[in-house]
């Protein structure tokens, strides 16, 4: 026990802290914005998970979309069901195929057909 470790700290660790914070905030935006434009699908950013989306709120990340707002996004997730507020990184991997299918149902125009514990009368919108 006289092994002793020295490591010099890269600054004071709010500094760190507000760093880190910043590079998840940018990398945040910038996924939001290609969601927006659709260079990427909601879908495929639920299933892979990247770094920054893991505590990222799945209805940030839905109504990120176009023409997604709050109202709807809610009448979505109560499909599942699922808060708005749940992370990506804490969604199980059932959850996941469950949205994701659900999100590609609605991309081709079936609007959320894919759940598969409702009946079709109460998934039409």
């Amino acid at each position: 026990m006289n092994a002793t470790a020295t490591v010099a700290p890269a600054g004071p660790q709010y500094m760190r802290a507000l760093e880190r914070a910043n590079q998840v905030r940018l990398a945040r935006a910038d996924l939001k914005r290609r969601v927006a434009v659709d260079q990427v699908a909601v879908a495929e950013v639920i299933m892979d998970c990247p770094w920054e989306a893991e505590s990222m709120a799945v209805g940030d990340l839905l109504m990120s979309q176009r023409r997604w707002g709050q109202t709807r996004c809610r009448k979505f997730l109560a499909q599942v069901p699922m808060s708005e507020k749940k992370t990506i990184g804490s969604m199980t991997d059932r959850q996941r195929r469950t949205l994701a299918s659900m999100l590609t149902a609605s991309r081709r125009g079936r609007a959320w057909s894919a759940t598969p514990f409702l009946t079709d009368s109460l998934t039409r919108v």
